[in-house]
C-alpha cells in the first residue's frame, strides 16, 4: 500500500488523536481502585497482542521476514515502555494539569528538536507557530481542571514522558523508511513493549481485572486508543514528518476535553473553552493550507518516489 498524501495522512493522525482522547473518560467510568500504571500496563499488553493480530492478518512487511535494524526497534519498544510509566508517574507526583502540560507540551517540541538532529531536518516556521498555539491550548486546558501543583521530579518525569514519545515516533518513522509496514512497526513496538510493562502490571495489583468493567475497560483501552488508534496514527505518520505529526496528535486534549464536559459532565469554563479554541486553530493553522502555498516536504518526496 503506498502512503497517504498529506492531506489524507492528517486525517489519519487526527483521527488516532481522536481515539486517543477516549482515554481519560474510559478510565473514569471503569472500575474503582484500578492503579493508573496497572491500567496503562494492560492497556499496552491488550493492545500489544492485537497489534500483532492485526500485522498477521495484513501480511505487509511481514513479522517473519525483512531485517530489522535493532536500534530503531529498541528506540521504539523503549519509547512506549518508558512514556507509560514516566507519565503516569509524573501525574501522581505533580498532579494531573502540570504533568499533562508538560508531557503533552514538550513531546512536540522534542521530537521536532530530535528530527532536527537525527534527520538533518529543520522545522518549518509555520510548525513552530501552530505547535506553540496549540500548547498554550493545551496549558488552558489543563490548567482550567484546577490540579495545578509544581514538583521538580514530576516534572523531570513528564519531560522524559515527552522524551519517551519523540524517540518512539522517530523510531517508527525509521523502520518505515525502511520498508516496514506500518501494522508490523506498531505490532513489534507495542508487543514487546507489553513484555517489558508486565512486571508493571503484576506488581500494581491486577485484580481490578477480575471485574466484568475492569476486563471491558482493559478491552476497550487495548483495541480503541491503542490497536486502532496507533495503526492510523502509523499510517499518517508514514506521509507526514515526525514533528508534524507529534504536533496533530494534541488533538488528544482538546478530545479528552469535550469528552469530559459531554460524558463526565465536567464543567466547561472559559479557561477550558479558549484553551480549546487554541488547540483547534493550531490544528488548523498546521493542517490547511492556502491555494499557492508552498508544497510541503512529504508532498514533494510522495512526488519524487
Amino acid at each position: 500500500m503506498a502512503p497517504a498524501g498529506p492531506s489524507s495522512a492528517r486525517l489519519q493522525v487526527l483521527l488516532a488523536a481522536l481515539c486517543f482522547g477516549t482515554t481519560g473518560t474510559a478510565q473514569a467510568l471503569g472500575p474503582d481502585g484500578a492503579d493508573p500504571v496497572g491500567v496503562g500496563a494492560a492497556r499496552i499488553l491488550v493492545g500489544g497482542a492485537a497489534l500483532v493480530v492485526i500485522a498477521l492478518l495484513a501480511r505487509r512487511g511481514g513479522l517473519r521476514r525483512g531485517s530489522w535494524a535493532p536500534a530503531p526497534v529498541a528506540a521504539a519498544v523503549a519509547g512506549v515502555a518508558v512514556y507509560q510509566l514516566a507519565f503516569f508517574a509524573a501525574v501522581a507526583d505533580t498532579g494531573v494539569a502540570v504533568g499533562t502540560i508538560v508531557a503533552l507540551g514538550s513531546a512536540p517540541t522534542l521530537t521536532g528538536l530530535l528530527e532536527w538532529i537525527v534527520d538533518r531536518r529543520r522545522p518549518e516556521r509555520r510548525w513552530a507557530a501552530a505547535t506553540a498555539l496549540a500548547c498554550a491550548g493545551v496549558v488552558l486546558l489543563a490548567l482550567s481542571g484546577g490540579d495545578a501543583s509544581v514538583s521538580a521530579p514530576g516534572i523531570a518525569l513528564a519531560v522524559v514522558a515527552g522524551g519517551a514519545y519523540a524517540s518512539y515516533t522517530l523510531a517508527a518513522k525509521r523502520l518505515m523508511k525502511d520498508g516496514h509496514a506500518p501494522e508490523s512497526v506498531m505490532a513489534v513496538a507495542f508487543g514487546l513493549g507489553a513484555i517489558a510493562l508486565a512486571p508493571a502490571l503484576a506488581a500494581s495489583g491486577p485484580g481490578w481485572l477480575l471485574q466484568t468493567d475492569g476486563i471491558a475497560l482493559a478491552l476497550f483501552l487495548g483495541l480503541v486508543p491503542t490497536a486502532a488508534a496507533y495503526v492510523l496514527f502509523a499510517r499518517g505518520l508514514r506521509g507526514l514528518r515526525a514533528s508534524e505529526t507529534a504536533t496533530l496528535t494534541l488533538a488528544e486534549p482538546l478530545t479528552a476535553g469535550v469528552l469530559g464536559a459531554v460524558v463526565l459532565s465536567e464543567p466547561l469554563t472559559a479557561a477550558s473553552a479558549t484553551g480549546a479554541g487554541l488547540v483547534l486553530a493550531g490544528l488548523l493553522a498546521l493542517a490547511v493550507r492556502l491555494p499557492g502555498a508552498a508544497r510541503p516536504v512529504a508532498a514533494v518526496e510522495h512526488a519524487a518516489a
